[in-house]
Order: structure tokens, then C-alpha cells, then sequence
């Protein structure tokens, strides 16, 4: 397969997950946080990685530093909702919010780095 199809197939399949999230969180918040918090995206980067590496270490090695980057992300979960009510503003809330998981990121590189990461 020529590499411009395979990229565009990619874009869209990855597209289409985003697209259908948002769609059923309109109806159903609860089944869509589900599906939004299944690791559809990092599931993707693995089938995509396998296909085109082969490298099933390389996956491995993926699979372990995502772990790891769920600890900082999850400030942005814990973050949005607080600052939803308090300010009721959705973008000074995603931008606060996106701040601080920034922040959190920064912070736990340098944690990762001190134990050798």
C-alpha cells in the first residue's frame, strides 16, 4: 500500500473514534467517558507501530511510557470538572486546566529523570 493512502487511512479511522465520542457524549456522558477513557488512541499507535515495525520491544517500550504519562494526565481530569464550577467559563477552565497538566508534565519529567527515566 503506497504510503499517502496508508497515512490518510490512519488520519481517518483515528478521526472517525474522535468523531463518534463526541457524538454519543451528546446522549450518553457515561458511555462515552468509557469509550474516551479506553485506550483507543494508544491501541491505534500499537497496531500502527506493529504494522509498519514489526517490533513488538518497541511496543513494549510504548506500553510502559504510556503508563507512565497517565500519572501527570490524569491533574487534567481532576482539574477541568473543579474549575467548570467555579468559574463557569469552559475556555479559562481548559486553559487553567491544560496549564496545570502542563505543569504536572514538566514536574514528572524531571521525577522520571531523577530515577534514571
Amino acid at each position: 500500500m503506497n504510503s499517502v493512502l496508508y497515512s490518510v487511512i490512519k488520519i481517518m479511522i483515528t478521526a472517525v473514534l474522535v468523531f463518534l465520542i463526541s457524538e454519543v457524549a451528546k446522549r450518553y456522558s457515561l458511555i462515552a467517558g468509557v469509550l474516551a477513557s479506553l485506550p483507543l488512541t494508544s491501541i491505534l499507535a500499537m497496531i500502527w507501530l506493529y504494522l509498519e515495525k514489526r517490533d513488538t520491544e518497541l511496543i513494549s517500550t510504548l506500553s510502559r511510557d504510556i503508563f507512565l504519562m497517565v500519572i501527570p494526565s490524569l491533574v487534567f481530569f481532576i482539574a477541568m470538572p473543579i474549575f467548570l464550577r467555579w468559574m463557569k467559563s469552559f475556555y479559562i477552565s481548559l486553559l487553567i486546566s491544560g496549564t496545570l497538566t502542563s505543569s504536572a508534565y514538566a514536574l514528572w519529567f524531571l521525577i522520571l529523570k531523577r530515577f534514571g527515566k
